[in-house]
């Protein structure tokens, strides 16, 4: 782990670049401010940016959709399960920004299973009960058959007409779909790509709702772009890209995160190797011999039936067949509803069933090289099992460590670690630190990003907004002020020998420099005592300093110095000393005290101060030149 410094107490974890490619600056050389100043140039841009979409978006009408309470709530009343808190939140979040009258931007990140489907429902229940069309666009013709059916089954009992767009139709019935959908008899459509095409017309169409979004390219997403002008647009998705995730912390798009898993669901136990012949044969008769079904995933069409000879040759006693997307429709829809009627218990197969049909019995997934397949991909095959009470086992395959990529490893190392249920967004993570974080609002991937870290960037684009919003120009040679300089010639730091972890020492000086009141810093320093023991001498310093910096960043002080004999203090441009104070002190004691400058005080101390008497004098001083401002309530500005 690198970190990246942009001031001595406060040192963040450097996420954007990988450990090698993390750039490092020599101390003493202006590299460190040059890059600041660069990317905080970039990030004043992209703010200006960010507002101007912020007022389009705020400008905009959207479509106003106000749920019918009792019909509502009697459709609420049949989801046959019980809410988990995560997901009535995202539920309530998605219901209130349709009846806001602002377009909706909503991402609903959850793993599979956790119910993301049942506030899609939701929404689309509302969006048709208040006269409007629902388009549901899925990447696979599975998955689009798997949602027609939920879909058709939930408003089996209402007037909803709910009808598929999918390679599953011939001409004249999709034909017959397009008709009926642009004179508005069809209230929900589930489709592919197909729903994109130019030949496709809504009626009134007010709800669009993308499943797993990271499988759609870049001219996919442009072409959804004419949604979102005024219509509502809900977005599901187990592991946003880096981009979609980036626009959240932006705020260009909002973001609901189901993390409660169902109840009785068991976590996946993961394990990564390399092909090992008795180890697949025992994999797949241990899940077999429990009555369960078997995925076994080789993403090479190509290579595919040999792949199965050869696992038929291993397994003699265990009924296997192959699938994979160039099956003809019909084909494809018989062997996988041949697997989910357990006619046969082992499935070979591509990734097309990253997004298929739910089977309960399959809770053994092995993944054939699986150093191929990125992070968000894996976490989805991963998700194919799993789905009810039993234990669930996921089998990574890999050539060596020496033919992989360094990323392919992270990205194995980033899935067999995260075991825990809900560990989507975590790995999404992941990805945006493995792949780059991307730029917010354009094609490529970030220069600046990259070169001081994702999170003082995200950090430095929170500032330029605000300050921008506030009607200010945002500082750019110094963009990361984090106070007042005060030197006191005294040893600040927390001693090894006191706190011997490394991280555990980053971790506290990052909190005493965060801390904005002397009772955060009295909180802290009690907390330190009953953790590790007295204070050492150099942390008591540490704290003194602290809330010297506090005190001095309150009245507006740019730079205080101080030795035994005497110091300085320089005022910045829009300090708020009290003028009467500072003639008073001068005119008792100019023996003690001169200006120096427009914006200077020199002070002398006669005779000699030792280091706690020079702490407590400089703290006497501060006050006294804020005698306006009550000492305990100082905050960093």
């Amino acid at each position: 782990m690198r970190l990246a410094f942009c001031h001595w107490s406060e040192p963040s974890r450097c996420s954007g670049a990988s450990p090698e490619q993390a750039p490092l600056h020599r101390l003493g050389s202006d590299q460190w401010q040059k890059a600041k100043r660069k990317a905080a140039k970039r990030a004043r841009d992209v703010a200006a940016e960010l507002l101007n979409l912020y007022a389009q978006r705020a400008a905009r009408q959207g479509t106003l959709i106000e749920s019918a309470d009792a019909e509502y709530s009697r459709f609420a009343g049949e989801f046959p399960f019980e809410e988990t808190e995560d997901q009535q939140e995202a539920i309530d979040s998605v219901i209130a920004d349709m009846a806001s009258g602002k377009p909706m931007d909503r991402i609903v990140c959850g793993d599979v299973g956790f119910g993301k489907t049942e506030v899609a429902l939701r929404a689309a229940f509302s969006a048709v009960q208040a006269g409007y069309q629902v388009a549901v666009l899925v990447p696979t013709t599975l998955l689009a058959q798997q949602h027609f059916q939920t879909f058709a089954d939930r408003f089996s009992d209402w007037p909803v007409q709910v009808e598929l767009l999918s390679r599953f139709r011939n001409r004249k019935e999709t034909a017959e779909v397009l008709e009926r959908l642009a004179a508005g008899s069809v209230d929900i459509v589930i489709g592919t790509h197909k729903l994109l095409q130019s030949d496709v017309r809504f009626r009134k169409l007010g709800l669009v709702i993308i499943d797993e979004e990271h499988r759609f390219g870049v001219k996919h997403k442009e072409l959804l772009k004419r949604y979102r002008a005024d219509v509502h647009v809900l977005t599901l998705t187990a592991t946003p890209i880096p981009r979609t995730l980036n626009m959240t912390l932006g705020r260009l798009r909002d973001l609901s995160i189901i993390a409660t898993p169902p109840a009785d669901r068991l976590s996946i136990r993961t394990f990564v190797g390399e092909w090992s012949d008795q180890g697949i044969r025992e994999a797949v008769l241990r899940e077999i011999r429990r009555g369960g079904q078997v995925y076994f995933v080789h993403n090479r069409v190509e290579h595919i039936e040999s792949i199965a000879e050869r696992l038929r040759e291993l397994l003699p006693e265990t009924e296997m067949r192959v699938a994979h997307g160039q099956m003809s429709e019909r084909q494809l829809e018989s062997v996988m509803l041949d697997f989910y009627h357990r006619r046969f218990a082992m499935l070979i197969c591509t990734t097309i069933i990253e997004s298929g049909i739910d089977v309960p019995t399959a809770n053994t997934i092995v993944v054939n090289r699986a150093d191929h397949l990125g992070l968000a991909q894996l976490h989805q095959l991963r998700g194919r099992v799993g789905r009810s009470h039993h234990q669930a086992y996921a089998y990574l395959l890999t050539p060596p460590k020496r033919a992989m990529t360094d990323d392919a490893q992270k990205r194995l190392e980033a899935i067999a670690s995260l075991e825990a249920l809900g560990s989507g967004f975590a790995l999404a993570t992941h990805d945006l630190e493995i792949r780059g974080a991307g730029e917010l609002l354009g094609e490529d991937q970030s220069g600046q990003i990259q070169a001081i870290g994702f999170t003082l960037y995200n950090e430095l684009l929170a500032r330029a907004v605000s300050e921008l919003e506030a009607g200010r120009e945002p500082a750019l040679e110094d963009p990361f002020h984090h106070g007042p300089e005060v030197e006191t010639g005294l040893a600040v730091l927390i001693p090894e020998d006191y706190m011997p972890d490394v991280y555990m020492r980053l971790v506290q000086y990052k909190r005493i420099a965060n801390a904005t009141t002397r009772s955060e810093l009295d909180d802290l320093k009690v907390e330190m005592i009953n953790r590790f023991g007295r204070l050492a001498e150099p942390t008591e310093n540490l704290f003194a300093v602290t809330w010297l910096k506090l005190l001095a960043s309150s009245l507006g002080v740019d730079k205080l110095r101080a030795s035994a004999n005497g110091g300085s203090i320089r005022f910045g441009a829009h300090a708020s000393v009290d003028p009467t104070a500072l003639v008073s002190l001068v005119a008792e004691s100019p023996e003690r005290y001169s200006l120096e400058g427009s914006y200077g005080l020199r002070f002398r101390w006669k005779p000699a101060v030792e280091d706690e008497a020079r702490i407590e004098g400089l703290e006497r001083l501060l006050i006294r030149l804020g005698a306006t401002q009550p000492a305990e309530e100082a905050r960093v500005a």
